[in-house]
């Protein structure tokens, strides 16, 4: 029988491991537990949850909402799941964590096409199909045997800036200009403040409220200065991010026609350029808090936020080098990679990944071509993200309309054109299924 390797138990590997099963593969699931734990963890269950309950919002004109519909379309094993467990959360798809790791475990341990090992794999097997989904907390030694396969590709802390939509930012306050005139006229969208609007943003900043650090989370001294969150560095004296990341030297204001006080400069964060990321500005700030203070900065006052700031642990690599659109290895078909480590955030695009890594684990194993999904779909718009070379500071990304290609006529209303992005993401979907025969 032929058979596929996975190399962990959570969202992405027993996603994966269902999708490869119900195509008559037979999977050998390998995770460290319960033999041994990663930091975060504490059940002996399969597909824990180990932060919020929350997989966000439901609505099909959503981001997340959207994504979790072309899962349910293509027969996602953690949807069904989660939906039969489902706890009341508003408009947000929320589950019973015990309840639905049960689900999940049972699922997998009574499939019969599934073998269960648990055993600690140390480093990638060098033949047959694997699939890698150890997630953001792999253990030591596989992330070792990683980070010598791939150079220095392996990221062992994520220290994420905020991303806001290009069409949110206010025009009337931003220019485009490099310092000095340096390089391309658009590669940088500058946010000037002057005196006032800077000290006011200065002690918004220095009192606003941060995320909790977790034990595992805490980042070695070296580490942290490389990466150090925008709100500490504003610790050490009014002038300090003025002299750092908002330095206004070698630009000029052309509402003013002299140089702003501060700057905030954005950088394009697709080839699109549909979002852009606000330069040198990793921090810790809670998410409410972020859109707060941020939204202070002139061109910022209306903005959109695609993905908040983040600073934890989190092994990922750098897939835009390594990977292909169908999350396979640009140098070894046959291994591919899932979950967190490829650089998608959040459980339901984690799970997301693992499903189409399944889809194309059997693929190959057929002898057939591997699939990306259109790019007008949530799921396959991730998966151009993450292996986009374009995108040269990689950091993860989760569901948002901002990857997606822009519609043909953009409805101004924000629920209109999250149903009009869904519209057609799963019209796409659909007569993708049919034309290439997924089932």
């Amino acid at each position: 029988m032929k058979t596929v390797t996975i190399i962990g138990a959570g969202l992405a590997g027993c996603e994966a491991a269902y999708q490869l099963s119900k195509r008559g593969v037979h999977v050998d699931l390998y995770d460290s537990k319960p033999h041994k734990l990663s930091p975060a963890h504490h059940s002996d269950k399969l597909c824990e949850i180990v932060c919020s309950n929350s997989f966000k919002a439901n609505r099909v004109n959503s981001a997340a909402g959207l994504l979790k519909e072309e899962m349910r379309t293509l027969g996602s094993l953690l949807l069904q799941c989660a939906d039969r467990c489902a706890v009341p959360a508003g408009g947000a798809l929320a589950v019973d964590r015990e309840l639905f790791s049960a689900m999940v475990t049972d699922a997998i341990l009574s499939d019969p096409n599934i073998t269960y090992i648990p055993e600690e794999l140390t480093s990638i097997p060098d033949s047959g199909v694997v699939i890698v989904a150890t997630g953001p907390l792999t253990h030591d030694a596989l992330a070792k045997d990683i980070a010598a396969r791939y150079g220095e590709s392996l990221r062992f802390f994520d220290a994420a800036a905020p991303i806001v939509a290009a069409d949110s930012i206010d025009m009337e306050y931003a220019f485009f200009e490099s310092r000095y005139g340096k390089g391309g006229g658009e590669d940088y969208l500058n946010c000037p403040m002057n005196k006032a609007e800077y000290e006011a943003f200065y002690e918004a900043l220095v009192s606003a409220k941060r995320a909790p650090v977790h034990e595992f989370d805490v980042m070695n001294p070296k580490v942290y200065e490389g990466c150090m969150p925008i709100e500490v560095m504003a610790q050490r004296g009014v002038d300090t991010v003025r002299f750092g990341p908002m330095k206004p030297v070698g630009l000029r204001d052309p509402r003013t026609g002299h140089r702003p006080w501060a700057v905030l400069q954005l950088r394009k964060e697709n080839a699109a350029g549909t979002m852009y990321n606000l330069v040198g500005f990793q921090t810790n700030l809670k998410f409410g808090e972020q859109k707060r203070v941020f939204s202070m900065i002139p061109a910022l006052h209306q903005a959109e936020f695609l993905r908040y700031g983040v600073m934890h642990r989190n092994t990922f690599i750098n897939s835009p080098k390594i990977l292909n659109s169908d999350y396979s290895d640009k140098e070894n078909k046959s291994c591919f990679f899932a979950g967190q480590l490829t650089g998608v955030e959040g459980y339901m695009e984690s799970a997301s990944s693992g499903l189409l890594c399944g889809i194309n684990a059997a693929r190959v194993l057929n002898g057939q071509e591997t699939i990306t999904l259109p790019e007008t779909t949530m799921m396959g718009a991730m998966a151009r993200y993450i292996s986009d070379p374009f995108v040269t500071d990689f950091q993860p990304m989760g569901a948002n309309f901002g990857i997606l290609p822009e519609l043909e006529h953009r409805p101004r209303d924000k629920a209109e054109r999250g149903q009009a992005y869904a519209d057609r993401a799963l019209s796409d979907l659909k007569r993708f299924i049919e034309e290439n025969n997924i089932r």
